[in-house]
């Protein structure tokens, strides 16, 4: 296979994360170069891991037969799928006309400097990345899932897994790693403060389009932190500080990208000016409850204002943690208790903007000269990309609780949170929160509308169903097929009664039917009971059909058939439902 010479410009991951996906190039490479490509060298075989580390350091923090960090101390550092960034979606088969791929590969905007929209038209992979080894989608589990009752699976995900583990590795762990300090069980109030005290916020989001919504397998949460002295003012807490803070950082990464600093206007919670000592809707008063962020100053606020507000990107310190769920079809949101992964990251550096810049042509460098991109770190350390981030995940033990992810297992987040053009900073969530005080509170996407993405005019998920002809990227979703694609056709009167102005919102489209729940949940029971997380993670009800085992056509026929795009984008048009904001 002639792998496309924008391979040569990977800028981390040897494969980035979507249909028709590869290494993206630097947007300052001109568009003539044709420098002969590199592909990525992986080794003949697995090898042994060096030496035991599980010998080495025993088994970690337990409880009887329980030992969180066993399985990936066995594992070390051995990667049988060298391609892992890569998730089965990558694989899907487009056939020229279903087109996933935009919502991942677009043109990014800064400190995101990927331009990689042109890789919805070829599998631009390495020769190792032409197999797909994602092989838990084409094994046939129906017998098995068949085999768990609705009893079963209900009693299964209303068990709670989270106090277990927090029981056992709380102040047992370096400081790097996530430090199980959030009493998850407990909850949060109505602002989405954590209730223990921790300082972590709960926040509410639109789901990104695709394998994020309920009816593609997992429910989810996801929760902020930011450093001390953005909580604080003279050394002591301070809602108020901290309050302010999260709505400039909130500004910073979901509104319009291309409006100035100072044109910037952006809803907010109250936010009272008279405690901050600062005038933050230029009205030239301090007042006890603005509504609404009008520009943005050059520094954040308390014993954070000598720290710099760089637009689009989080401080040093910003703590994300993301929990994937079972669907409990009788809970707010179908959010059950028992916990499928629990992702932790950790922004680890902020990087100057010059030094963006300067990453991503190392990066493109290094690459056509043949040197790998490497993660630094390993399960327990967590993984380290050059932005910053430091990532590190669990999941599900044979027995239902939560162990740390091998290293491998690590891989397969990756390439979301470091290789596509999509992302803001490295993220997901948080430019998609709601806008001020609806968007605080514990994850619910109940009264949310089908909102356009900023800069379009047609509602999101309706855009999506259009342009992927199915509800899921592998088109494996028959529930979503049957319910808008009757006859083959989207009923796109039906998918606009969710859009803004219609008679229901999220839930109404992306919410699975009580079976469907409950099937998920059981295909994911038996994974689970495999332990095969490094052939897959993905719920499949039956082997795939419409995905690619090789790849034997680079070409995914997108182009020829005019059906790629260049305006796909994380943030979201809500001015559409909510006149305070401006951003559109």
């Amino acid at each position: 296979m002639l792998v496309s010479h924008r391979l040569v410009h990977c800028l981390l991951v040897p494969l980035a994360v979507a249909a028709g996906c590869g290494a993206p190039p630097v947007p300052a490479t001109p568009a003539g170069d044709r420098s002969p490509p590199h592909q990525t060298a992986v080794p003949a075989r697995t090898q042994a891991p060096p030496r035991s580390v599980l010998d080495a350091k025993g088994p970690g923090p337990g409880d009887g037969d329980y030992f969180p960090l066993r399985r990936a101390r066995e594992r070390h550092d051995r990667i049988d799928n060298h391609e892992a960034p890569i998730p089965i979606q990558c694989y899907t088969k487009t056939e020229g006309r279903h087109n996933p791929c935009y919502t991942c590969h677009t043109d990014g905007s800064y400190p995101n400097l990927r331009l990689d929209a042109d890789l919805q038209e070829s599998y631009a992979f390495s020769e190792y990345g032409e197999t797909n080894r994602w092989d838990n989608a084409f094994v046939d589990r129906r017998e098995a899932i068949a085999a768990i009752s609705d009893e079963r699976a209900l009693a299964w995900a209303r068990q709670d897994n989270y106090a277990a583990a927090r029981r056992v590795l709380q102040g047992q762990l370096p400081p790097w790693a996530y430090p199980w300090d959030l009493d998850l069980p407990a909850g949060f109030d109505e602002q989405g403060f954590a209730r223990d005290g921790s300082g972590w916020r709960a926040f509410r989001y639109k789901p990104f389009p695709g394998a994020f919504w309920p009816t593609n397998g997992s429910s989810d949460d996801v929760m902020i932190r930011l450093p001390d002295p953005f909580r604080s003012r003279d050394g002591e807490p301070s809602l108020a500080v901290y309050q302010a803070n999260l709505a400039l950082l909130e500004a910073s990464l979901a509104s319009d990208p291309a409006r100035p600093d100072a044109e910037l206007v952006w809803p907010v919670e109250p936010l009272d000016e008279r405690a901050l000592g600062v005038d933050l809707d230029g009205d030239g008063q301090l007042e006890p409850a603005i509504d609404r962020l009008v520009g943005l100053p050059s520094h954040y606020l308390g014993d954070a204002s000598g720290h710099p507000l760089r637009r689009g990107t989080y401080p040093a310190g910003t703590e994300f943690l993301h929990s994937v769920r079972y669907l409990d079809p009788d809970a707010p949101g179908m959010i059950a208790a028992r916990l499928k992964e629990l992702r932790y990251l950790h922004k680890e550096q902020e990087l100057p903007r010059r030094r963006y810049f300067s990453k991503y042509e190392q990066e493109a460098r290094d690459k056509e000269e043949g040197v790998l991109p490497l993660y630094r770190g390993n399960a327990e350390t967590g993984l380290v990309n050059p932005f910053g981030w430091r990532v590190q995940g669990y999941i599900e033990d044979e027995q239902g609780r939560l162990r740390l992810q091998t290293r491998e297992e690590h891989y397969a987040c990756m390439g979301c949170h470091t290789g596509i053009g999509v992302t803001a900073d490295g993220t997901f969530a948080f430019p998609r929160k709601v806008p001020g005080s609806a968007g605080w509170g514990y994850q619910s996407i109940d009264g949310i509308p089908d909102v356009p993405q900023l800069g379009h005019d047609e509602p999101e998920v309706l855009e999506y169903l259009r342009r992927v002809g199915a509800g899921d990227e592998l088109r494996a979703n028959t529930e979503m097929l049957e319910r808008f694609f009757a006859e083959g056709r989207l009923d796109e009167e039906e998918v606009r009664r969710a859009a803004p102005g219609g008679d229901r919102s999220l839930p109404f489209l992306v919410a699975p039917s009580r079976e469907r729940a409950l099937a998920l949940d059981k295909a994911t029971m038996v994974l689970v009971g495999e332990q095969s997380f490094e052939r897959g993670r993905d719920p499949m009800l039956a082997p795939a059909l419409d995905v690619h085992r090789t790849i034997e056509e680079a070409s995914t026929g997108l182009a020829e058939a005019g059906r790629t795009y260049r305006d796909g984008t994380l943030r979201l048009r809500w001015a559409a439902v909510q006149d305070a904001i401006t951003a559109d």
